[in-house]
């Protein structure tokens, strides 16, 4: 295994081919006027999403459909991507677009997944995500609904000929919306199968953990104010890891 890019925070493995995008078949009509139906050309209409868009489908719909296809990378995961565009917004030109949404498991990134990368039709996408996972945000889970999750995002990336970036779970000692976690072992655990993924599938892994982390798997001072969130000096050491990521799975993606 060879390691160059930011502080040898990127991990490089043996290039696997990757499929042509696959054309999609003419778009499905909606119900016709008078139907009674549950499916409607326009689901997100105001109030009703907050109660029943578990995958928070309606989050970027409209923003989906004003980006052209084509962009260069796609960044999907949970807040700690989410809040990357409005903390430090410079790695986001250029046809870098970012798809976190604040709170979410990887089960709920994955149902998305589609709609939020795939039909976008980037080069390469990074999949972040994990944190929400070992806090339970929607209920116990397990490690194999984790890498279920991460796997089936990866095979939907594959097969549609965008090349993958895993980003690693940002470290955290505890969690401040769950009293009594200490996540830092679990989250070494879970990036240490990440690795191993990447080392397997020659897929790219981008290791930020490593440049945040204090020695006992919490974050570095200063860079975070809960512990967990990057603040700009934290993104500001994961940008450079980012850039070097994307840009060597963009060099590997086999394009139709």
């Amino acid at each position: 295994m060879r390691r160059v890019g930011a502080a040898a925070a990127l991990v490089l493995v043996a290039p696997a081919a990757a499929l042509a995008q696959p054309q999609l078949p003419p778009a499905i009509p909606p119900p016709a006027p008078g139907a009674v139906s549950a499916m409607t050309a326009l689901p997100c209409t105001a109030g009703s999403a907050a109660q029943t868009d578990w995958a928070a489908l309606c989050h970027y719909r409209d923003a989906n459909r004003a980006i052209d296809p084509g962009i260069r990378a796609v960044l999907t995961g949970d807040s700690i991507t989410e809040f990357w565009l409005p903390t430090a917004p410079a790695l986001f030109a250029g046809g870098v677009v970012d798809r976190g949404v604040s709170g979410q498991t990887c089960t709920q990134i994955a149902a998305r997944f589609y709609q939020d990368v795939v039909r976008l039709r980037p080069r390469v996408v990074q999949i972040m995500c994990g944190t929400n996972d070992i806090a339970g945000n929607t209920g116990p889970t397990s490690p194999d609904d984790f890498a279920n999750a991460v796997l089936a995002m990866t095979d939907m990336a594959r097969a549609n000929g965008i090349a993958v970036v895993l980003g690693s779970i940002p470290p955290a000692g505890l969690f401040s919306w769950r009293d009594g976690y200490r996540p830092a072992a679990e989250i070494i655990a879970l990036n240490t199968w990440l690795r191993a993924l990447a080392d397997q599938r020659g897929l790219v892994y981008a290791d930020y953990h490593t440049a945040l982390a204090t020695p006992d798997g919490a974050m570095k001072p200063g860079l975070s104010a809960d512990g967990v969130h990057p603040n700009q000096a934290g993104y500001a050491i994961m940008e450079p890891i980012a850039r070097a990521a994307l840009a060597e799975a963009e060099r590997r993606a086999i394009r139709p």
